[in-house]
């Protein structure tokens, strides 16, 4: 059986699937790949307005193979290298793609795979799920960005605890940390996840993009910069059909049909 990444669509949602069964999920460069590939496309695609990042079966991903890792001990430096870049492209393809993407995670989020969670929008998980940087087990160190969004989103303590001893912690207590969106049931992460994706879809794109934007350029900002950044997309977006759509709709108490 070979590593890929499925496509498929439900309404206005890219659904991409991590499928490694034999591996548990195992990620690999063929799927960094097809993930940017895949995003690129949804990005210049209007009918899709959202996507959603799952796993096959009952794993979201064990992160990376090992063998492989194992192997590329014996290829020079830049072999290996080469294959992180291939997963960064990806991670950025997600933190930059205008479009709202949810992570719907069952089972085990490892290594990459939490890394990869971490670089989504918004997680959707199953209350059994469990994360874990499993990096320092093996005598390795993050990537996929992984040092970056936990430094982000919980303290620097808990970031250092989960890196340094590599222990896992349970999707209920990333919830109440904040890190976590929804909580469901076992088997229910994908439609959970495309159940938040229709509450998205049904608002309007351009607002959906400027809003992801600034969000991602709040880290680097001082406050002078991020309020004219919010000023020119608060003009910009006021200008835009939508606007007007939404606006109207409003007023009039009805449901707006967003372009």
């Amino acid at each position: 059986m070979t590593a890929q990444l499925l496509s498929t669509s439900q309404g206005q949602t890219l659904i991409l699937t991590i499928s490694n069964p034999e591996h548990r999920n195992a990620l690999g460069p063929e799927m960094y790949a097809a993930g940017v590939e895949a995003l690129n496309a949804a990005e210049s695609n209007p009918d899709v307005r959202s996507i959603v990042i799952t796993g096959e079966g009952s794993t979201f991903s064990a992160g990376g193979n090992l063998q492989r890792l194992q192997n590329n001990r014996q290829q020079p430096p830049e072999v290996q290298a080469q294959s992180i870049e291939g997963l960064h492209s990806w991670i950025e393809a997600i933190r930059t793609c205008p479009k709202p993407v949810i992570a719907a995670v069952e089972g085990p989020a490892a290594g990459a795979g939490f890394s990869l969670a971490l670089a989504c929008d918004m997680i959707v998980a199953a209350r059994n799920s469990v994360f874990v940087m499993a990096y320092s087990g093996i005598a390795l160190s993050p990537d996929g960005g992984g040092s970056w969004s936990l430094s982000r989103t919980i303290p620097r303590q808990l970031a250092t605890e989960l890196l340094m001893l590599g222990e896992r912690i349970g999707a209920e207590r990333l919830h109440a940390l904040g890190v976590v969106n929804r909580l469901c049931e076992s088997s229910d992460a994908l439609a959970t996840a495309l159940d938040v994706a229709e509450s998205l879809n049904a608002r309007a794109p351009n607002s959906m993009a400027s809003i992801k934007e600034l969000l991602l350029e709040a880290d680097g900002s001082s406050l002078s910069e991020q309020l004219k950044r919010e000023r020119d997309h608060f003009v910009r977006n006021l200008h835009h059909t939508n606007a007007g759509i939404g606006i109207s709709a409003f007023l009039n108490k009805q449901k707006p049909q967003y372009q």
